[in-house]
């Protein structure tokens, strides 16, 4: 009788079925297919910015055009200050200079899809991340035209995992789906975690080791993530991204 092979099994488990599965949904829904006319449309997220003079931030994620969304998101951040009449997007693309500001609506759908929110913060407690983001973001290394790299990064989720090691006191990580936010873009393959609370192992975004308390444990093979997450119980699965808790709560 032939014995199980239990890494092959673990692979296939957590890897190839998620993704296959990701894949065959992706198909299905045919969402993403004519990408370029898609709806790039407010969702009606955040109040008219000229009524609203708290402060805000908000970083969203939403999967990325064509069949790449069968494996990953493109994540960005948006900030306004107090008083501020205006939010301001950023992003980092393939076009251009990667850091594009404003070159989309605020809580526009990626493409046609839908973006969720991974973290939210108002009046106060934002005002005191502002600074400090706004900071990550000027000092941000990869920022010249052909820096951009959607495999293994830098890409647009290493450039948000960038700016929210600035704030550890956030206590949020991006989703097992945002492809490139392992990649050392300050050239350190081993560090803390964002949160401060665990540790990074990372060879070059390719592969790595994730260990801590906010991010719980997660295996990068490939950029493809799985793992798990105790403190606010989820399972993490290439594809098909959180399936559980979300990582913060909501403002």
């Amino acid at each position: 009788m032939m014995r199980p092979n239990l890494p092959l099994f673990l692979f296939t488990l957590l890897y190839l079925f998620p993704l296959s599965l990701s894949a065959v949904l992706h198909q299905y829904t045919g969402i993403g297919r004519d990408w370029w006319s898609a709806d790039r449309s407010s969702v009606g997220h955040l109040p008219p910015a000229a009524e609203h003079r708290a402060a805000v931030v908000r970083v969203f994620a939403a999967p990325t055009v064509r069949w790449r969304g069968i494996f990953a998101v493109h994540s960005w951040i948006v900030l306004k200050p107090e008083g501020a009449t205006a939010y301001t997007r950023y992003d980092y693309t393939a076009w251009g200079a990667p850091i594009r500001v404003n070159g989309f609506e605020p809580d526009g759908r990626w493409f046609g899809r839908h973006p969720e929110v991974i973290f939210a913060a108002d009046d106060e407690a934002a005002a005191a991340l502002i600074p400090r983001m706004q900071a990550a973001i000027e000092a941000y290394t990869w920022r010249e035209r052909g820096h951009y790299r959607a495999w293994p990064g830098p890409n647009s989720n290493t450039f948000v995992a960038a700016v929210l090691d600035a704030v550890p006191e956030v206590e949020v990580t991006l989703p097992p789906t945002a492809i490139g936010k392992d990649f050392p873009y300050d050239g350190r393959w081993i560090r803390r975690t964002a949160s401060g609370s665990g540790l990074r192992l990372t060879l070059g975004g390719y592969a790595g080791l994730t260990i801590g308390w906010v991010e719980g444990i997660e295996v990068n093979i490939l950029g493809a993530v799985a793992g798990f997450d105790i403190r606010r119980p989820a399972i993490k699965l290439p594809g098909l991204g959180r399936l559980g808790l979300p990582s913060a709560d909501p403002a």
